[in-house]
């Protein structure tokens, strides 16, 4: 067993994402797959964190395993972000780290709470209501 390890989850609409934090070389996994395989923008989103931890620790030694389940892709990928700013905070334990990523964006480290409004009754939609005609 690993003696400094650390796992923490993260959220995004119906998404879940778990992230494991250790010592190690800088590799990052999403769903057992190197986050270097995923396209470009998706990629740029997961490497915001550790650009920043980078900047402000000036090294990124720590190997991340994340499981992403449920929802959609993009959403998988908002919650994996939001885990590993959060793995990276706690398990270095730098308040100066965690300043850094909420001067960054705030949705590093809170979740976005909105969720889908459930439909009402009679109704096709949300916020559709049935239109009336007086003719």
């Amino acid at each position: 067993m690993e003696k400094n390890k650390t796992t923490i989850s993260g959220k995004r609409k119906t998404s879940i994402a778990k992230a494991t934090i250790l010592e190690g070389n800088g590799k990052i996994w999403i769903n057992k797959r190197p986050y270097e395989n995923l396209d470009f923008f998706r990629k740029l989103m997961i490497d915001e964190p550790v650009e920043i931890t980078k900047k402000t620790l000036g090294h990124f030694n720590f190997n991340i395993y994340v499981n992403a389940k449920s929802g959609g892709k993009e959403s998988q990928i908002h919650a994996s972000r939001l885990a590993i700013a959060r793995a990276l905070v706690k398990f270095t334990g730098s308040n100066e780290l965690k300043r850094a990523f909420l001067k960054y964006d705030k949705n590093l480290l809170v979740a976005d709470t909105r969720r889908k409004e459930a439909y009402k009754p009679g109704d096709s939609k949300a916020r559709a209501k049935r239109q009336k005609s007086f003719r």
